[in-house]
């Protein structure tokens, strides 16, 4: 059978189009400041690359600005198809030259078949590409099945989720991760809780938390036209953007809703893995669907205060959610609920309300309601996020690369 988890179908049925005029929205390094010198790139990643524009898109981008890079995405299976010589590979050309390559196969595969017809695949396209010198990026270790029989110069895991304990993850997920930490030269975390956990098992572990685009979520600060599906909706709003799955805490969004009937709750981003069903509705609750990361400013710009309404659970364990300084980037106050990461260090510093329950979360909306008054909140905010951004943390970690590459002969 194939890679593909039903997760997986799922994000591939729910694709949001991510334009690209997003990667324009990017800031580019001072080439006078920074020196480059990797070889090719090759990314395994168990997202689409034209789903939410997030981590591996802000990164990945990145390097396409320097050099080849080759977004090696999970498998498509043609069940109209079944025979072994349909397999082929398609190329997509994406931001900055960025090439997504996806292997499309034949039905009725054992997981074996797929796994070694995928390798064959990747192995010819290595060969007709001339690609010979490169570096191994996963953001999943589902792909080693496929790609461990390349030799690759460098091997870097940049874990941005705990991906096992996500719902409908592969059984085997955690052997084959302890699998790529004695391969990867480096590993790279998304957030300071993951890298608490992954530096038990990896000496070269380093955390990169989320970070971000001031100049394209500050657009939010800006005169900006009111989305249509949004414009008639009333004030106040209450809105999240993100993936609406296992993470999302739908009881706390209809307690909320039920209890605060002044307030409309706006909700942006594609269902995936539960059932639209067990959504809560309410006259005050409005789901608009997935948008591209071009159209998320105008949406903020609207909102009254932004949300992190995150449930408890293993999957939020280790999460260190991108939106949280993309909101306060917008001017948006923000409520969450105690997701570690958030806590430390937007609640500790005073940046991000925290709240645990309904009622406390009720009230902390109350409050943001009227936060944007506070000019001391905003100053001491951006002062914050002005030490941040995407930049700085792909170049700590070329910069980090190109130190491992120098201690060993390439191969």
């Amino acid at each position: 059978m194939p890679l593909s988890t039903p997760a997986e179908a799922s994000l591939r049925a729910s694709a949001i189009t991510t334009t690209s005029s997003a990667a324009a929205a990017e800031t580019s390094l001072s080439r006078s400041t920074f020196t480059y010198s990797l070889p090719d790139f090759v990314c395994f990643a168990h997202l689409h690359w034209d789903f939410v524009w997030q981590r591996p898109q802000h990164l990945l981008s990145r390097f396409a600005q320097y050099g080849r890079v080759f977004y090696v995405e999970e498998p498509f299976v043609h069940h109209d198809q079944l025979d072994p010589g349909f397999a082929h590979i398609e190329v997509k050309e994406r931001q900055n030259g960025l090439k997504v390559v996806v292997a499309h196969l034949p039905a009725g595969l054992s997981e074996t078949q797929s796994d070694d017809m995928q390798a064959a695949l990747l192995t010819r396209y290595f060969a007709e590409n001339t690609i010979n010198k490169y570096v191994f990026w996963y953001y999943t270790p589902m792909a080693l099945s496929k790609s461990r029989h390349l030799q690759p110069i460098l091997t870097v895991y940049d874990c941005m989720d705990e991906l096992a304990a996500f719902k409908f993850a592969p059984p085997k997920l955690r052997e084959l991760e302890q699998e790529l930490f004695r391969k990867a030269h480096l590993v790279y975390t998304g957030g300071q809780s993951l890298y608490e956990a992954k530096s038990l098992q990896h000496a070269e572990a380093h955390s990169f938390p989320s970070s971000i685009d001031k100049d394209h979520f500050g657009q939010a600060r800006t005169a900006l036209p009111e989305p249509v599906d949004q414009a008639s909706i009333a004030h106040p709003r209450v809105g999240f953007f993100g993936v609406v799955d296992e993470r999302l805490d739908i009881d706390l969004l209809g307690q909320l809703a039920e209890a605060h009937p002044e307030w409309q709750f706006v909700i942006i981003g594609p269902v995936v893995k539960i059932d639209a069903a067990v959504l809560p509705r309410s006259a005050n609750i409005h789901y608009l669907g997935g948008k591209s990361y071009q159209e998320l400013p105008a949406y903020l710009r609207g909102w009254d205060v932004a949300t992190l309404l995150f449930a408890d659970n293993e999957s939020t364990k280790f999460i260190s959610p991108t939106k949280t300084p993309e909101y306060l980037a917008a001017g948006k106050p923000v409520v969450s609920t105690p997701i570690r990461d958030v806590v430390r260090p937007y609640g500790e510093l005073n940046l991000v309300q925290i709240a645990a329950t309904a009622d406390e979360f009720g009230q902390a909306i109350a409050t943001a309601l009227h936060q944007k008054e506070d000019a001391d909140w905003q100053t001491r905010t951006d002062d914050y996020l002005a030490t941040i951004s995407w930049d700085l943390t792909w170049q700590r970690m070329v910069e980090l690369m190109q130190a491992k590459l120098q201690q060993k002969p390439p191969a």
